[in-house]
């Protein structure tokens, strides 16, 4: 049956969910059994010990910019109509809310889909940080936090079209945002012959997570291509859709569902499979009341950073990464930056002996 028939037959809402659930269920999968987690990665970086972590990382970040960059060469994907570009944004909005991300990502062990999927395998402290993080993101949206958001936002608004366009405003096209792409799989290569660990997860959980980024822009395109109806098309993000599953919890009538509304699902259920695969899953919580505090600020900052931002570590930094959004770049070096010095203040001034077990 042809994506037409789909939507006359079942509606936009259904047809998005459906694909929102299969996306978003590979993605949990790949992204558990590849352990995909850019505090992980940035930990690393800022170390010096250049790994699987930063490895699998890179391997996502290049699969989504290649394929992206090249369903754009093609003709498939129209990267112009994506929100990250065709919107107005806030360049003060980017980098502040990069660094309370960052910050609260160390903070709290983990960034947003991190914490989802840890959710999936037992883990109760991403459970309740994940929880704290959507509230906090909700506020961020409509909330008590939402004056502060706009205000911060305006200090420096930029423009929606090619003004946000990284690759426009350099004068280049998609060629060279898919060699670019290619250069970042050399270093995913490089540096993966400096890891110990090179195991085929690696490879194509770090990969496959990257590729289900890119799935994600390239099925909201084909909805939109073949429906009446004005879609949107997205890629994959979990600060907006966390915010709504906890709106469904405790508004009615409910938001309206689509794309995102399988996603959430979609990631919990496929990194539960991906831990009962590895024999991974395992019920764990808090050891002791510092480490609860630590989840907790962290969960605030990163649910507010993420709203400011534009999006959280997958949403801003690989899905606005891959299509050259210039706000997502600037929230991504925002990210990089508040992790790599929270991690040097934070963690290097507590005593090996006293710091919580990481996640």
């Amino acid at each position: 049956m042809a994506m037409a028939e789909w939507l006359e037959t079942y509606g936009n809402p259904a047809v998005l969910a459906t694909g929102g659930a299969l996306i978003g269920g590979l993605f949990g999968f790949f992204a558990q059994r590849s352990r995909f987690c850019l505090r992980a990665a940035v930990i690393e970086f800022w170390h010096r010990r250049f790994g699987d972590k930063l490895t699998v990382w890179l391997l996502a970040f290049s699969a989504a910019v290649i394929s992206v960059q090249v369903m754009a060469l093609m003709g498939w994907l129209d990267t112009s109509n994506a929100r990250q570009i065709s919107a107005t944004g806030s360049i003060s909005g980017a980098l502040i809310g990069g660094l309370f991300f960052g910050i609260g990502m160390i903070m709290a062990r983990g960034c947003a889909s991190r914490l989802l999927v840890l959710s999936a395998t037992g883990n109760l402290r991403a459970l309740l940080s994940g929880l704290i993080f959507a509230v906090t993101a909700q506020s961020a949206l409509s909330g008590v936090l939402s004056p502060l958001r706009l205000a911060i936002s305006s200090w420096w608004a930029v423009d929606g079209g090619a003004s946000r366009d990284l690759l426009a405003l350099a004068g280049l096209g998609h060629g060279a945002g898919l060699a670019l792409g290619l250069l970042w799989l050399l270093a995913a290569l490089y540096f993966s012959l400096q890891s110990p660990r090179r195991g085929l997860w690696m490879w194509v959980g770090g990969m496959g997570t990257g590729l289900m980024v890119a799935a994600a822009w390239g099925f909201s395109q084909w909805v939109a291509r073949e429906s009446f109806d004005p879609v949107q098309i997205q890629g994959l993000t979990f600060s907006g859709p966390s915010a709504q599953w906890l709106m469904r919890l405790v508004q009615w009538p409910a938001p309206p569902i689509g794309f995102d509304f399988g996603l959430l699902p979609g990631v919990f259920i496929g990194s539960l499979v991906g831990a009962l695969v590895g024999k991974e899953w395992k019920l764990e919580g808090f050891t002791d009341g510092y480490s609860m505090r630590r989840y907790m600020g962290g969960a605030v900052l990163m649910g507010f950073g993420a709203m400011l931002a534009g999006g959280c570590a997958v949403g801003a930094g690989v899905t606005g990464g891959a299509i050259f959004a210039l706000t997502a770049w600037i929230s991504l070096a925002g990210m990089w930056l508040g992790a790599g010095l929270t991690d040097r203040w934070l963690d290097g001034a507590i005593p090996v002996a006293t710091q919580p077990r990481q996640t």
